[in-house]
């Protein structure tokens, strides 16, 4: 009897055992539970923020445009008329930063984005709405899939006076610059064809047709994309930087050997 009852006692389970069991159910339960919310939330955020409207983009636009370009992008003593920019002009100048302008100045900067992009393509909808204007590319424009040789060739006749012939820019009049291409999207470099940002004149398809922008685009895609095999760039300024930097770097220290060796000798 003494021998059954042992056997009996050591094959009982801890009175703990259960509450264990519930407890890793519980823990079980509530992680799989905070993980589903946490998924339907967030796909509740993107269906929101994706689902902006024309008429949001017109309150968005009221809010922080109205004040420069008017109610009806009329345009005011502060800022010029909207009609017929377009879409790609809008979504340009804000998606880039430069809009809502800070102060005015000789040229607007480029800075911090403050808006999100569904934010921004509201606006741009709303304002192509009212006056339509130029438009977003076709994929196979800004594909980088052209003739790179021909657009760096069309790229020095017509830009490089001014965006440099390795496109990192260059300064201009009146405090004004020509922004460096090395980081520009391929889309921002076809709306700043089409549209003619700050300083720059408008190609349209009589001037640059589609297989000239696409070849343009596609030679600076290859630029951003494969560094100088000649060591440092120097800015990509030419003979210019170069032959500086030989006369000061260069000269300088051949100077300064000879310097050092007669003051060595005596």
């Amino acid at each position: 009897m003494a021998r059954e009852s042992k056997r009996r006692s050591s094959g009982r389970r801890s009175p703990w055992a259960a509450a264990a069991l519930i407890g890793i159910g519980l823990l079980i339960t509530g992680g799989v539970y905070a993980g589903a919310s946490a998924a339907m939330a967030a796909n509740q955020d993107t269906s929101v923020a994706s689902a902006l409207t024309v008429e949001d983009g017109k309150k968005l636009f009221q809010a922080n445009c109205a004040t420069c370009h008017g109610l009806n992008l009329q345009g005011t003593d502060d800022g010029p008329s909207l009609y017929g920019v377009g879409e790609l002009a809008v979504e340009f100048q804000v998606s880039t930063g430069r809009m809502p302008l800070q102060a005015q100045g000789p040229q607007a900067p480029q800075k911090p984005v403050q808006f999100t992009q569904d934010q921004i393509e509201a606006i741009a909808a709303y304002v192509q709405s009212t006056s339509p204007g130029p438009t977003y590319p076709h994929a196979d424009t800004i594909d980088g899939g052209g003739e790179i040789d021909r657009g760096a060739e069309l790229f020095r006749i017509n830009c490089a006076m001014c965006h440099n012939v390795a496109a990192a820019g260059g300064a201009l009049t009146e405090g004004k610059y020509a922004p460096a291409l090395t980081e520009t999207s391929a889309q921002h470099m076809y709306a700043a064809m089409v549209t003619g940002p700050q300083n720059m004149p408008v190609f349209n398809d009589m001037t640059l047709s589609l297989d000239d922008k696409r070849d343009i685009i596609s030679a600076l895609l290859y630029l951003q994309q494969n560094e100088s095999p000649g060591g440092f760039a120097l800015g990509g300024l030419g003979p210019v930087s170069e032959g500086l930097f030989i006369w000061i770097f260069g000269i300088g220290s051949l100077i300064a050997i000879t310097v050092w060796i007669t003051a060595k000798s005596n």
